[in-house]
């Protein structure tokens, strides 16, 4: 029982890596950046969070709601204002770019919202149920539930709407969508919006599972998001989702097993792992680049 138990744990914070790292993968996958400010969009996302219960009063689903449609403005602005710009210039450019948008809204969050953490209002009573010996709460349920609702939709219009089979071909081959007639910087700035929105679920999620939430949240959490995305094959969607499962499940047992010093250790180890015998991924292709 004690190995379900675990299961269950390393499953909802996978869950929540799955989330974020999507985002990443989804970016990447289309104009081939690490956008490292993503991590910062999910902590934008937990304080719109935060906000919405909190000053707004609106309830769980509501300010979900809003959180996501805040990250997602958040996420167009800084790929119009910041990304945009450099789309033509050397890859290094935008990277540092990345880089310093990440640490603009790190430093923004703690001149404007302080320093200190705050505690996310309790929107679920904690609720705890002893299923044969397995402890299920009712927050672990809600973070499963909406993660693999949120998955499910962004799956539905990837695979079955035009604007998923315009972001599939951009992800082919982005001059060749441009020849087509495809609008590619819409199609950019709906990848951005839509991968923020997802961040920024990942964040009410956390808020509400750990009932704390700080400005400078995002740094481990995208770290680790990354190494997911990586993990699972950048660029591949439902890579991200298996490397985050896999990299929650990992901390949870080595957690169980070893101790919670090691648990940001874990990330590391196997994104050395990962590059060192499959550099792809997991489910990620190997692909040739002209030079």
């Amino acid at each position: 029982m004690e190995i379900i138990q675990q299961i269950i744990n390393g499953v909802s914070l996978g869950s929540i890596y799955a989330l974020i790292a999507l985002g990443y993968t989804m970016v990447y996958g289309i104009i081939r950046l690490i956008n490292f400010a993503h991590g910062d969009i999910y902590m934008v996302g937990a304080y719109a969070g935060f906000f919405a219960t909190s000053v707004f009063k609106l309830g769980f689903i509501p300010a979900l709601i809003f959180a996501m449609a805040v990250a997602a403005l958040f996420g167009v602005v800084i790929e119009r204002g910041a990304y945009r710009p450099l789309r033509n210039a050397p890859k290094i450019a935008a990277l540092i770019t990345a880089i310093g948008v990440s640490l603009l809204l790190e430093n923004l969050g703690i001149y404007i919202l302080g320093a200190q953490p705050r505690t996310f209002p309790d929107v679920f009573p904690l609720e705890k149920w002893n299923i044969l010996g397995v402890i299920l709460t009712n927050r672990q349920v809600i973070i499963l539930g909406v993660a693999l609702l949120l998955m499910v939709v962004l799956h539905y219009i990837i695979q079955h709407t035009k604007t998923g089979k315009a972001m599939r071909a951009a992800s082919f081959d982005l001059d060749a969508a441009k020849l087509m007639g495809i609008n590619v910087d819409k199609i950019i700035s709906f990848t951005f919006a839509i991968g923020s929105a997802l961040a920024a679920a990942a964040g009410v999620l956390v808020g509400v599972y750990y009932n704390s939430i700080e400005p400078l949240m995002g740094i481990m959490a995208g770290i680790k998001a990354f190494v997911a995305a990586v993990l699972g094959g950048i660029g591949s969607i439902p890579g991200a989702m298996l490397g985050g499962l896999i990299l929650g499940l990992a901390e949870v047992f080595v957690v169980a097993v070893f101790s919670s010093t090691y648990r940001d250790a874990i990330a590391f180890t196997l994104l050395i792992f990962i590059l060192l015998v499959r550099p792809a991924g997991l489910l990620g292709k190997n692909v040739g680049e002209k030079v």
